[in-house]
Formats: structure tokens, sequence, C-alpha cells
């Protein structure tokens, strides 16, 4: 349940993001981010701010520990829209990497969407989302933010 611990304190952030989704593109947009994580619940929860100050907007991280399933749970809001997106995005580490999945709608078009985090060192680690249309036969990444210990 401890998993995220690795993300407590304060991160430099690297984005880049597709600037259109599931289109067959490859024009990417690159922009700063600064994110503050904590830990609570004794490691079972963990909750962090980012701040993209050249976009002019932030958002906020609720991970959640299900002790019964032994399964995270994602939230994300943005100060954008002032609501948390639903459904979260729900799984687990294997050693370093984590994957976590969710059913929504991009669009109008129902897709799976994939969370996976790499811890690259104490210092280090990196954050993809990726989308997929055809029942993960094949996967789009379309953000990608890789860490930085402040």
């Amino acid at each position: 349940m401890n998993d995220f611990d690795f993300l407590a304190g304060t991160w430099n952030v690297a984005n880049r993001r597709l600037v259109k989704r599931l289109a067959g593109s490859d024009d990417w947009e690159e922009f700063p981010g600064v994110s503050t994580s904590t830990r609570h619940f004794g490691g079972a929860a963990n909750f962090d701010e980012i701040h993209f100050p050249t976009l002019g907007y932030s958002g906020l991280t609720l991970r959640l520990y299900e002790l019964a399933t032994r399964l995270w749970s994602i939230y994300w809001s943005s100060s954008r829209t002032g609501t948390l997106d639903l459904p979260p995005m729900v799984g687990g580490f294997d050693g370093d990497r984590g994957r976590f999945y969710a059913d929504e709608l991009h669009e109008g078009t129902p897709v799976r969407s994939r969370f996976l985090w790499t811890v690259l060192g104490p210092d280090a680690c990196r954050w993809e989302q990726a989308l997929s249309a055809d029942g993960e036969r094949t996967w789009e990444t379309n953000w990608t933010m890789d860490f930085t210990r402040a």
C-alpha cells in the first residue's frame, strides 16, 4: 500500500501531449509543470497538485488504496472544471511499474484508458496516458510526464 511513496515531495515535470487524440496526429505540445505530492493514511493515500504555469491552470490527483481489493483508485480534477473526473483509474504496481485502467468516453466514443507509472529511481519517474479504441489491441500514447525531483 506504499506504492506511491516515491512521489512524495516536489517535482519539475516535462509534459508532452498530443494536440489531437485518436486522430492519427503526430503534433505534440510541450509545456512545464511543477507538482507537489503528499502521502496520507500511512501510505494508503496520496494527493498531489500540479501547476501548468504556461497553460494557466492546475490539476490535482487523489489516489486511494483499497485494502480489500489491494488496488489503487486514481481520481483527477482540473481547475478548469472544478469537477472530479469519473470513473477513476484502477490498478496496481508490479515492482517499479504501475498499470491503471478505466473505461470512458472520448468525444462520444467508448475507449479504454491506461495510465503507466514507471519509477526510474529516487529522483525520477515517468507517467504516461494512452487510449485504446479497439479493445486494447492497440494503444495511442497521448500524454507523457517526465518527473525530476526539485
